[in-house]
């Protein structure tokens, strides 16, 4: 599946790598809320995917923090 790929790559990826693709991707819900609420978003379904993946970032984060310990 498609995010599987998604995870193996997040898993690869270091802790700081990790914390500034959550800062992106929280960017980009930012301006896709924005543009909802002005109608000029198309592709509504993107905010559920990048929910999603900010949500997968974040797992991916706790369990490598977990695994430190």
């Amino acid at each position: 599946m498609k995010s599987n790929k998604y995870i193996e790559n997040l898993q690869s990826k270091s802790a700081a790598e990790l914390n500034e693709e959550l800062v992106a991707a929280k960017k980009e819900l930012f301006n896709l809320r924005f543009q909802n609420a002005t109608n000029q978003l198309e592709n509504t379904g993107r905010i559920k995917e990048v929910r999603r993946n900010i949500a997968r970032i974040m797992t991916v984060i706790t369990q490598k923090q977990n695994s430190a310990e």
